[in-house]
């Protein structure tokens, strides 16, 4: 969503925009590297890859609270709303069909596009609340995901909200708790700076010639997000049938579980507990499947169930060690 007029129009806003673009276009590159097997498995999802993918959505939602405001602040332009809330469900929507049919273990059912969507309208609620009425309530809205859960919400029909006890499986999964907040911060930032006339010097300082490359993929930003990733996808694949990856799931294996298991647990715990993981899959002669993109109902349940074995046993031995 972007200002009303040509004339009026921040270029600021169309840079920053494409700037994240960008950086997404790098993630999902990197994210398609990992799916074709020439990265260790789980990179992208934790770490430094994690906190990358989260600023690039905050990015984007808090630009999507300023554009809402710079767009309807002064009176809600209904024709123009109402097209572009279409465009972007109908985007919605494609991804969710393309991806139920690309990856159906972890297509997209509330991505980026569907939150826009979402923001695009809870946000018009918003518009004529004071600055730090606003920003209290993005504070809240991003809050109460880590102070309150239910088990009443464990269903497809209930994900979206964010405030579910099981976290669905989704390569993009963006609800709105505590998502929506990012737009409300963008309303409020918005708001201050146009009380303080920001907005009117932005738009008499032009970023000059070399931006205007990212200028122009922040103007056409829905199209950018949705040909890019076919586009980079299609690339690694062409790739992989000149030289394909040699996969050594043992050697990957060990890494990718201690990074995972890094996030909530010690060095010692994560080494002693993904040996024994690994030698769990290779007595079962699992390992293969444990890098399937479609894992089977079946073996899902032996893994969990291995899963708190080799926990139990790693607890067990690291807690001797500690005594000892």
């Amino acid at each position: 969503m972007s200002s009303a007029s040509p004339r009026s129009r921040i270029e600021w806003i169309d840079l920053a925009r494409g700037v994240a673009l960008v950086a997404m276009a790098i993630y999902h590159f990197t994210w398609d590297l990992e799916f074709f097997g020439y990265t260790e498995p789980g990179m992208t999802a934790v770490g430094g890859w994690k906190l990358f993918a989260r600023g690039i959505a905050s990015t984007f939602l808090v630009l999507v609270g300023v554009s809402l405001y710079l767009a309807h602040a002064k009176g809600i332009r209904w024709q123009g709303f109402w097209r572009r809330l279409a465009m972007i469900v109908a985007a919605a929507v494609a991804i969710t069909v393309a991806t139920w049919f690309a990856t159906p273990d972890f297509f997209i059912f509330f991505g980026i596009l569907h939150q826009i969507a979402f923001a695009s309208v809870a946000g018009l609620l918003f518009l004529r609340l004071p600055a730090m009425v606003t920003l209290v309530v993005a504070v809240l809205v991003i809050a109460v995901p880590n102070l309150y859960s239910t088990t009443l919400l464990d269903s497809p029909w209930g994900w979206w909200t964010g405030l579910s006890e099981s976290r669905p499986r989704s390569s993009d999964f963006v609800p709105v708790f505590p998502w929506f907040g990012a737009v409300m911060i963008g309303l409020a930032l918005a708001k201050l700076a146009s009380a303080a006339g920001l907005f009117e010097r932005l738009a008499a300082v032009n970023p000059g010639a070399w931006s205007r490359p990212l200028r122009f993929i922040g103007r056409h930003s829905l199209a950018f997000y949705l040909i890019h990733q076919p586009v980079l996808i299609s690339c690694v694949w062409l790739f992989s049938q000149v030289m394909p990856p040699v996969i050594d799931h043992a050697a990957r294996f060990r890494p990718a579980c201690e990074r995972s298991c890094a996030e909530s647990r010690s060095a010692i715990f994560c080494a002693a507990y993904c040996a024994c993981m690994l030698d769990g899959l290779r007595g079962d002669n699992l390992l293969d499947q444990a890098f399937s993109r479609t894992p089977s109902d079946e073996f899902r349940g032996r893994l969990r169930d291995m899963a708190e074995m080799c926990t139990a046993v790693t607890e067990g031995s690291v807690q001797g060690e500690d005594e000892q």
